[in-house]
């Protein structure tokens, strides 16, 4: 059974875009919730978290724009905008109230698909984990550094990649190849120094890693427990 990509709430006063939308998205594998006016939206998004919106703007009662005013900061979600309006000064009125992308009617059902794949791909990005604390160290690539008891040391910008790779998947063995292409280093050696120096900074005894190990013949692990 495949997996859904996200669930995804349309918004559209015109039943016949609602259903075509929602057939559309279905079919490409994602979960699709339907509302046919702002109002509406707002009681479901009290309760369920979106990936993302498809909003119509010219609705009775609250517009799509007013939706987004009242609701932006609120839901913090992805949406992208759909609309008879296709004049510039609309597109960006709404891109400026917090609208991520903007597709004016009649639009071909492949853009539409191609632009909500595009942003959750990059909302994915975004969500990498940043800050992670075990036992007593906390790691926080946000304000780069690491913290062990009642020590604090700073993080490069290449200890930074290393680690947003490792804590991001955590028991995934990343060789020496694969270490030195994300930072652009090509010595093994050099590798070696650079997880020796994390390790000082992680572990209680570096000599005797309990978390950033070596597996012989394959490369460096980060084991998060």
């Amino acid at each position: 059974m495949n997996k859904f990509l996200g669930h995804i709430l349309v918004v559209d006063d015109d039943d016949g875009i609602r259903k075509l939308v929602k057939q559309l998205l279905i079919r490409e594998n994602f979960l699709v919730t339907t509302s046919g006016s702002a109002e509406n939206a707002i009681n479901k998004i009290e309760y369920i978290k979106f990936d993302l919106i498809v909003l119509d703007v010219m609705m009775p009662g609250k517009s799509g724009l007013e939706f987004i005013a009242e609701n932006k900061n609120k839901i913090n979600t992805p949406i992208i905008l759909l609309t008879a309006k296709g004049e510039p000064g609309e597109r960006v009125e709404g891109l400026e109230t917090g609208a991520d992308d903007y597709l004016p009617k009649p639009f071909e059902p492949k853009e539409l698909v191609l632009r909500i794949k595009s942003i959750l791909s990059r909302t994915k990005k975004k969500e990498l984990i940043r800050v992670i604390e075990f036992e007593t160290i906390k790691i926080d690539l946000n304000k780069l550094f690491i913290s062990k008891k009642s020590k604090m040391f700073k993080i490069n910008n290449t200890e930074k990649i290393i680690l947003e790779k490792m804590i991001n998947s955590p028991g995934e063995i990343y060789s020496r190849e694969i270490i030195g292409k994300l930072i652009n280093i090509d010595k093994e050696r050099s590798i070696d120094v650079i997880i020796t120096r994390l390790r000082k900074k992680i572990e209680d005894d570096p000599k005797n890693p309990k978390f950033l190990q070596t597996i012989r013949g394959e490369g460096y692990v980060l084991w998060i427990k």
